[in-house]
This record gives structure tokens, sequence and C-alpha cells, in this order.
């Protein structure tokens, strides 16, 4: 059953989230066009058969709302979250999903235990585009079920102007997160199993990401060009 509801009606965990093991977008992924490549080829489709028997997608999500904002952050749930981009993307939004999304513990564990460094490496990419999926399989929810428009998300840590450190408040919406889902978090505020993601998710006229503000180059992970404009306009770096 993918959808059940807990106590509070406010708050529901999506189990059973199918994923996609794409062979294609997994060599477009890794860089493995060569026709040349046979071996890596096959290995991958090894790789790719065996995460799929590993992988446990899940999700916890809530309707919460903005209730009270100021120009340092916002109060989101009896929450306050310290973040000027976060308030500045919530200016005109009452209504938000808070989440956390894992493929649980088994396929990273798999990647660690393998002795052979290439083979880690693949294990590791492919859990990565699990939860990929997992997220947009999220997002896809949400915008049928509340008949949604366009979303984005911030996740704490994505930008220094929201730290890793408030996870505390986002897992505190929650609950007992590791009985519910299988997440917990580290003294350093690491979420395990480490390919886990949690974030707000809220409407949005024009999509945003926040590597849009972040100037960092060589990011593998980075999703949209930095925008010193926008940046800009954030008040986030100087240029």
């Amino acid at each position: 059953m993918i959808g059940k509801q807990l106590s509070q009606s406010s708050t529901e965990v999506l189990r059973d989230i199918p994923v996609k093991f794409d062979f294609g977008k997994t060599l477009k992924r890794l860089k493995i066009n060569s026709k040349t490549q046979v071996k890596q080829k096959e290995l991958i489709r090894k790789l790719l058969d065996v995460a799929a028997t590993l992988v446990s997608p899940k999700a916890i999500y809530k309707v919460a709302y903005v209730e009270s904002k100021k120009d340092t952050g916002v109060d989101i749930g009896g929450v306050w979250f310290k973040s000027r981009v976060l308030r500045k993307n919530l200016d005109k939004v009452e209504r938000v999903f808070p989440y956390i999304a894992t493929i649980g513990k088994s396929l990273e564990e798999k990647a660690t235990s393998t002795k052979d460094l290439l083979e880690q490496y693949y294990l590791e990419e492919i859990a990565d585009l699990a939860l990929e999926d997992t997220l947009a399989y999220l997002e896809r929810y949400l915008k049928k079920k509340y008949r949604l428009g366009q979303l984005s998300s911030m996740s704490p840590g994505s930008l220094a102007d929201w730290p890793l450190t408030q996870q505390a408040g986002l897992f505190s919406l929650f609950g007992d997160t590791r009985k519910i889902i299988g997440v917990s978090l580290t003294d350093s505020f690491l979420m395990i199993p480490r390919k886990s993601e949690s974030g707000i998710y809220f409407p949005t006229e024009i999509k945003f990401y926040s590597c849009q503000l972040c100037p960092r180059k060589g990011c593998i992970g980075r999703k949209a060009p930095y925008n010193p404009e926008l940046a800009k306009r954030y008040k986030i770096y100087q240029e």
C-alpha cells in the first residue's frame, strides 16, 4: 500500500515507491557511451539487477503552514527555520510540504562492502539515481494529490544560508523518523542511511534550485548553473 495515513491527518508515509532502474539513463550518468566498453555495460546491467532487489524506497511528508515570517526566517508548524533564502521563497506561500525520503540501507551497505572500487562507484551512482527517482515520485504525488502546479524545494545544508544544523528542526516535525521510515540523524546532523534526503517542498511560479545561488565549482550534484544575478537579488553572495 503506497499511502498510509499516520495518526496525524497532515502526515503521510509513502511505501513501495516504484523506482525505475533505467539502463540508458545509468550509462549516461556514468558517461559510458563508447561501443567498445562492452564489459562495463555488462557489469552495469548486473549491478542494476542487484540494486533492484536491495532498494526500499520510502518517503514521509506533512502538510504544514507558515505561521509567521521575519526578515531572517520563517516559523513552519511551530518550528523556527533561520534562512533568508527560504524566507524569500516563501514570501507569498502559506502551505508547504516538509519531507524525508530514503531508499533504505541495503544498497548502501552492498556498495560499502564491495571490494572492487569500480563496482563500488557504480553502485553508489545507481543508489543516487534511485534516490532521485524516489524524490521525483514524491513530487509527482504531491502535485497530483493537492492539485499543485510547479514545486520547488530546499534542503538544510544546501546553502550556507540554511545550514545542516537545521535538520534537527525539520526532523522534529515528524517525531520518531527512525521508527517510521528508518531514517535518523547523527550528532553532526547527517542522515542515516546516507542515501536519504530531507527538505521542504513549496509551490513556485518559476523553478528554484539552491544550486543557482552557489558558486562552488566542480560539484557533481549540481542541478542548475550558478546565477550571479539571482544571487544578488537574494543578497547571499557578493560579486
